[in-house]
């Protein structure tokens, strides 16, 4: 019986691309590994490499719980720069939930080889046509018919995008959900003809370098970023790449869950699929929610329950799952005290408005304007950092009322309304009307409206978004419509809106030459309202019923309260020299009162130290690492550095920098000038930088001078944690700096964090080389599913213990390895190439352990001390990783 809703199906290009290449199965059946729980199903993965044919190999995993049976798939795409195991946890929650999941790394991202191909239909596209056959053939998935599996598509930026592509290309793909994705990526690299030059370079940079990319997709990125224009040739390209082309094949339920904060993807772009697909028939649901590519809240928590239930209804055909409402919108109301972090509630529609739904007019008043594009489009106006967001960026500051936007004197207009009479609900994209004269041909603005307070001083450009526009046959003077970004933002009553128009941003790409803009009003700015959109996402506490009673009462009550909840934990002069104190961390996954990703860890870094933090995948370090920079908050337990307590916006974390990303440097400034630009973004005077003295611990020499886009892979890797040692931080959190590096880089990066440590500062590297962790750090902290295993000097770890090295005539199997590991005196037992390494406890012997090695008939050869780290670790852990 089938319970799935009525959808429209046509036939589709699918087989064409699919049968240009069968999917071959490589290493057997693969490699299954158990993932436990104390209180959900056992999770079952097997990993599996898949050639397409064509000389590329895809890395996937398959994951499954519970019972036999067959159930609805999911597809889990991962983000730009990431892999599969980016989605991990995602695809082991799904599966407990009665899914068969499968996540794979991308063409170039992972374990999979081949040029990215930005979803090229032919590569990525037809790749998930592969996987869908596959899934067809699994005995754990239900089909609609054969060789058509019920299955839904979901992901993040770039794995959003090959959700929704899959759906346009495939008509087996049954419902999608992406997330903070794109639906035309010319029109978001190129928007209105202007090239968004920092997202494009920082695209390129995370993907390692131009050479990775299918060669024409290399050649329209040098050729653009030479020129600062985007081509006909160029918009085709990425046209084609785009869900935007397959718009009229896309009819399946859709979820766009797009970020407020994101000046690479912006809100348009969701609205744009919202519009294509609803037209088609299906079902559509869109949620705007408070993080983005810039910052913010991600909310991964709810937008992972949303998708459940979206795939309940849509995959399992459960009737009652509650998919939420047709519109909804995270909102900011200020900070919480007790942790620093932006206090989110909802709002909902049950019907999507749209960007232009219940306009009202507000007017403007400024005379004629004459302002300048410098020669060069030098200095920039500053508005967003692509590639500087994280969860802190500057996104999520314009939230919480902090102005950090900069536009210089004489090169910008600007037009300003009356305050506002009562607070005003701006959901969607303003529009104005002005008219553009230039002295040159073509004239490229950037439009943007703040939020400006009584004083004047305060200004806030929500979500620090702008909309480039480039204005063709400008000499003669020309009317233009301009559509401002969408932004869902209150400006309360008594603050005014200003259009600025400026004639550079940082972002951008602006004419070199210079030239002189005269702009005026045609129109007021008129303001979308959605009226409809009034539905908290959660009930009003109860005491906001019955406070005009009782009002004296609860204020004081919350003053008290709020006193309380304000007082941060007073510094510990004890550790006041001590870089980092972590006592009793504890952080529990997402819906889960018991499973934890870190649990009761304890550990001390002194001054001076190199600390390697060490552990297989899922043993917590990311989420140890995000604690300790305010990122995430923990459940239990407390961090301290240099005595003072650890949480989002501490002032002690100034004294923290951090490398966790490849960051996105401008290709065609040099590294000193890409370093110099960020250091003015921060707002911190320039002899606080102590710009030479970081250049001169990253040993980049003479290269400073030359442009980013000459640099090595190992160059840019030491220009980035160069940029995270400005201000010369006294700790240092280093994470996988190494990635991407050849052996004379990493020995370079090696000598870099020596350095660094050797003036008495500190730093904690995460890393998987477990060589060159024993050649550059000090001291390791080993952590295994979220606990410490170990901690010390790196010398006492390696030699601690009683490691012992069997060598075997020929490889020993499983099933005998773990009868070893179940002797008296033994704590551990791993399968090695030479045989096994075998850790003895306290009560364990070599000669005992020799004597039940030949009573098992294992064909030893000999037994000897082996006491690299990478042996140690293996010990340690017990072969998880």
């Amino acid at each position: 019986m089938d319970l799935r809703l009525p959808r429209l199906r046509r036939p589709r290009p699918r087989r064409a691309l699919a049968a240009a290449a069968a999917v071959v199965v490589l290493a057997g059946a693969g490699t299954w590994t158990a993932v436990a729980s104390d209180d959900a199903p056992e999770v079952r993965r097997a990993d599996r490499v898949m050639a397409t044919g064509d000389g590329v190999r895809i890395d996937t995993s398959f994951f499954t719980a519970g019972p036999e049976g067959r159930r609805p798939a999911v597809l889990l795409g991962h983000g730009f720069g990431g892999s599969k195991e980016d989605v991990r946890a995602q695809a082991e929650d799904l599966a407990r939930d009665g899914y068969a999941v499968l996540t794979w790394s991308a063409r170039g991202f992972g374990r999979s080889t081949g040029k990215i191909g930005l979803n090229d239909p032919e590569g990525e596209v037809a790749d998930v046509s592969r996987l869908v056959d596959w899934l067809a053939a699994r005995p754990e998935v239900r089909l609609d018919k054969d060789g058509d599996p019920r299955v839904g598509m979901a992901g993040n930026s770039y794995g959003g995008a090959i959700a929704l592509l899959g759906a346009g290309y495939d008509d087996r793909i049954d419902a999608v959900a992406p997330a903070i994705t794109y639906f035309d990526l010319a029109e978001a690299l190129f928007p209105d003809g202007v090239f968004k030059k920092l997202w494009a370079g920082a695209f390129v940079t995370s993907g390692g370098g131009c050479a990775r990319f299918e060669p024409e997709l290399c050649a329209m990125y040098e050729r653009v970023a030479e020129s600062g224009v985007p081509d006909a040739r160029a918009r085709a390209l990425l046209e084609a790449r785009s869900p935007a082309a397959v718009a009229d094949r896309i009819d399946v339920p859709t979820l766009l869950m797009q970020g407020q904060t994101d000046s690479l993807f912006p809100l348009g772009q969701a609205d744009a699929a919202a519009r294509a697909i609803r037209a088609n028939g299906a079902p559509v649901g869109v949620d705007w929610l408070a993080g983005g590519h810039d910052g913010g809240d991600p909310e991964t928590g709810r937008l992972h329950e949303r998708v459940r239930a979206w795939f309940d209804r849509y995959l399992k055909g459960d009737e009652s799952a509650d998919t939420g409402p047709a519109f909804r919108v995270t909102r900011t109301g200020g900070v919480d005290s007790t942790d620093g972090q932006a206090q989110l509630r909802g709002a909902s529609a049950d019907a999507y408005p749209g960007l232009h739904s219940g306009t009202r007019t507000v007017e403007l008043t400024g005379r004629e304007q004459r302002f300048a594009n410098p020669a060069g489009a030098n200095p920039p106006a500053v508005s967003a950092l692509p590639g500087i967001g994280g969860s802190g960026g500057l996104s999520q500051l314009s939230s919480l009322g902090i102005g950090v936007s900069l536009d210089f004197p004489g090169q910008h207009a600007r037009f300003e309304s009356a305050p506002v009479t009562r607070d005003l609900r701006v959901t969607g994209s303003p529009t104005v009307t002005v008219r553009v004269k230039s002295t040159s041909d073509d004239a490229v603005l950037f439009a943007k409206v703040y939020d400006v307070g009584p004083d004047g001083r305060q200004q806030v450009l929500p979500s620090q978004l702008v909309t480039p526009v480039r204005v063709e046959g400008a000499r003669a003077g020309k009317d233009v419509e301009l559509t401002l970004p969408a932004v869902d933002h209150e400006v309360r009553k008594g603050h005014r809106l200003r259009l600025v128009l400026a004639s550079t941003d940082l972002a951008y790409a602006s004419p070199a030459a210079p030239a002189t803009y005269t702009v005026s009003l045609k129109s007021g700015l008129t303001v979308p309202t959605a009226p409809g959109v009034t539905t908290a996402a959660a009930p009003l506490p109860a005491w906001v019923v019955w406070l005009p009673v009782a009002g004296a009462v609860t204020a004081l009550a919350l003053l008290l309260t709020g006193r309380r909840r304000t007082a941060a934990p007073a510094p510990d002069p004890d550790l006041a020299d001590v870089p980092l104190q972590i006592t009793g961390l504890s952080k529990r996954y997402a819906r889960s009162a018991d499973r934890y990703a870190v649990r009761d860890l304890s550990f001390r870094v002194e001054k001076g130290q190199v600390l390697g933090l060490l552990g297989p995948n899922g043993a917590g370090k990311t989420t140890t690492l995000r604690m300790l920079m305010g990122l995430i908050k923990p459940d239990d337990g407390e961090i301290r550095v240099f005595g003072h307590a650890v949480r989002p916006g501490a002032p002690v974390l100034s004294r923290v920098g951090a490398f966790v990303e490849g960051a996105g440097f401008l290709p065609h400034l040099s590294g000193r000038e890409n370093l110099e630009l960020y250091w003015a973004a921060t707002g911190r005077p320039p002899e606080d930088a102590h710009l030479d003295e970081a250049l001169e611990i990253a040993g980049l020499g003479d290269a400073l001078a030359r442009a980013v886009r000459t640099y090595s892979q190992g160059m840019r890797q030491r220009l980035a944690i160069a940029q995270a040692m400005l201000g010369l931080p006294d700790l240092l959190i280093l994470d996988e700096p190494t990635n991407g590096l050849d052996p004379p880089q990493i020995r370079e990066m090696r000598e870099v964090m020596i350095r660094y440590a050797a003036a008495g500062r500190t730093v904690i590297v995460s890393s998987h080389l477990l060589a060159e962790v024993e050649q550059s750090c000090t001291h390791l902290v080993v952590m295994d599913r979220g606990r410490l295993v170990q901690a010390g000097p790196v010398h006492d770890i390696i030699g601690s213990g009683d490691t012992l090295l069997v060598g075997t005539v020929t490889p020993v199997e499983e099933p005998l390895a773990e009868k070893v590991a179940a002797l008296p005196g033994v704590e551990s037992a791993v399968r090695t190439d030479e045989g096994l390494l075998v850790r003895l406890g306290a009560d364990g012997t070599a000669p005992r352990l020799i004597a039940e090695l030949v009573r098992l008939e294992v064909p030893v050869t000999s037994v000897g001390p082996h006491r690299r780290l990478e042996d140690a670790f293996l010990t340690l852990i017990g072969g998880s990783a």
